[in-house]
């Protein structure tokens, strides 16, 4: 057996479960697209009313709700309150771990009137917005000023607080980074009830830099100034084929963004935009994309994909198209551009409703997509939700750039899915040490993709039924990502926090560095009043008792050895 040959595995016999999850769609289309589209429209609504006020209205109100949530935590008493959490029902959030830190005992405050857009100011090219912003919303007022914020994830429901607390990327991230490190401020409450604004050279810069993969366990995030840029009205997109073994691939996919020459930071040489779509072993899409004006977009000759309309087909299967007939470009609408996944839900589409991307169904019910994430969450039970986490893998990696072909090889061996989404980013070299770093000595190397202050990573998106799954042999997924999780620990990867996890808290500790952050938790009051961040990511439910002692044993560790 080659070293890339998945493992031959028994047959598995089918459960209820099964048959359950093969028909779901009954429920998808009848229940989850109606309540989805109106919940859609009336979010929608909501924002146009948003929009309508005042910036100063706008503020006045923020101002009065910021207030509420001091007020809210000054209320509580430690000795019989539980920690402090967000109101927000656990099916709400987009992430796929379990918010079972919800079902122990807590003390909510609400921050769901926290959803507008404070202010656009085009002087210092910065966003201020509320945590419940979301990406379609900000994307939406941002672009007809031909401006965007540097990183803008692709799912429109993605929200502010979401990718600043955990994780965020896009194809902009080679350039800028990962959305939090697009973050020129925070405003917090913080465990006392104190409104701080935290910069990188303030007196809160240590909560600045402890703030992002906090899973919001420093205070709540209650505002935060983001950086804009200026865009153009049209992505000019090319797709190109590569084919090869999975080695070859990942350096097709490096040489379409990284100069050889090392030249990184030259805009003629590094496009604006960069993913690559992995099909299978053996073939790919590198997808680089430039910012382009109407007027060259509508030149002669050029073709113009409004990629956003309900009938085109899905974009990952548009992108596949490039294996049959070649390298081609087109001119894709920005705000389409950015949100080109929203619609298919990358491929988990496929999964949720198989025949979603006929044609028949993209012009008669494709106005109807996508389906909630949360709702389809609230519809699944726990039989469910535990056959999805071992018969369906939602993981990203974050893998130093030179070690792809690794990772992709490591996945086709242990998972066998595809397709596989590749985007590159920047791992800033920080004056501090924050709970994700780049490797030791980088700058030093300066491989492919790397400068003198940042180190090239790549997120591998790993989403979908793995091939065993497929074929209807038995598969352990929670062996599995405990394997992809120990793979990332012994190469210097990172796990989002969004997805599940099978760590336990010394594997945690190793994946992540806890140094800076326990600090915070310290300093600020963190510790006895919201939960760590390790077990609000664990898998599992949390009992009141086990968060209590894990808090108490963090009060009483001495301070040097929490440094």
């Amino acid at each position: 057996m080659s070293d890339l040959e998945a493992p031959l595995r028994p047959k598995r016999k089918k459960i209820w479960v099964d048959y359950f999850v093969q028909f779901r769609w009954i429920i998808v289309i009848f229940v989850v697209l109606p309540i989805s589209f109106t919940l859609y429209f009336l979010t929608y609504l909501g924002d146009v009313r948003s929009e309508s006020k005042s910036f100063k209205q706008r503020q006045k109100e923020h101002d009065e709700n910021v207030k509420k949530v001091v007020k809210r935590l000054k209320d509580r008493n430690p000795k019989k309150d539980g920690l402090v959490c967000t109101a927000r029902k656990p099916w709400i959030a987009v992430g796929m771990r379990n918010v079972d830190y919800k079902r122990a005992r807590h003390f909510e405050v609400d921050l769901s009137a926290f959803r507008n857009v404070l202010d656009i100011d085009q002087e210092r090219m910065i966003a201020r917005v509320e945590p419940l912003v979301n990406m379609g919303q900000i994307s939406r007022v941002t672009v007809p000023l031909n401006l965007a914020l540097a990183v803008v994830a692709e799912l429109d429901d993605l929200t502010v607080g979401g990718l600043i607390n955990g994780y965020g990327i896009e194809g902009s991230s080679h350039i800028y980074g990962l959305f939090s490190d697009t973050v020129v401020a925070y405003e917090i409450v913080l465990a006392d009830g104190r409104l701080v604004r935290a910069t990188k050279d303030n007196e809160y810069s240590d909560l600045f830099y402890a703030i992002p993969w906090s899973q919001g366990t420093l205070g709540l995030l209650v505002a935060a100034e983001i950086k804009l840029i200026p865009i153009k009205e049209y992505m000019k997109l090319t797709y190109k084929p590569v084919v090869g073994n999975l080695q070859e691939l990942a350096q097709a996919y490096v040489d379409s963004f990284a100069p050889r020459d090392g030249d990184q930071d030259n805009p003629e040489k590094v496009p604006d935009f960069v993913e690559t779509m992995i099909y299978n072993p053996t073939e790919g899409v590198c997808m680089t994309g430039r910012y382009a004006s109407k007027e060259e977009a509508k030149q002669k000759g050029n073709k113009i994909n409004s990629v956003g309309w309900w009938f085109k087909p899905w974009f990952y299967q548009h992108a596949q198209t490039a294996l049959k007939k070649g390298e081609f470009v087109e001119y894709i609408p920005t705000r389409e551009y950015y949100h080109r996944h929203t619609r298919c839900l990358y491929w988990e589409g496929k999964l949720i409703l198989p025949f979603a991307d006929q044609c028949w169904f993209r012009f008669l019910l494709g106005w109807l997509m996508p389906p909630k994430v949360s709702l389809l969450k609230a519809t699944q039970g726990e039989a469910i939700r535990n056959y999805y986490h071992e018969m369906h893998v939602i993981q990203d990696m974050l893998v130093p750039l030179y070690k792809v072909g690794d990772a992709l090889e490591w996945v086709h061996r242990e998972m066998e899915v595809y397709p596989l989404w590749l985007c590159p980013h920047r791992l800033y070299k920080l004056p501090v040490k924050t709970m994700i770093y780049p490797e030791p000595g980088f700058e030093l190397q300066r491989r492919q993709g790397d400068t003198s202050y940042a180190q090239m990573y790549t997120d591998v998106g790993v989403y979908y039924a793995p091939g065993p799954v497929l074929r209807g042999e038995q598969y352990d997924g929670a062996e599995a990502v405990s394997r992809l999780e120990s793979w990332l620990i012994e190469n210097h990867g990172f796990q989002p926090q969004y997805a599940v996890s099978e760590l336990n808290e010394k594997n945690f500790w190793r994946m992540f560095d806890a140094g800076l952050y326990e600090q915070a938790r310290r300093k600020y009051g963190a510790v006895g009043t919201f939960m760590s961040v390790y077990y609000k990511s664990k898998k599992g439910r949390k009992t009141e008792k086990e968060v209590q002692e894990a808090e108490q044993a963090i009060l009483e560790t001495p301070d040097a050895e929490a440094c």
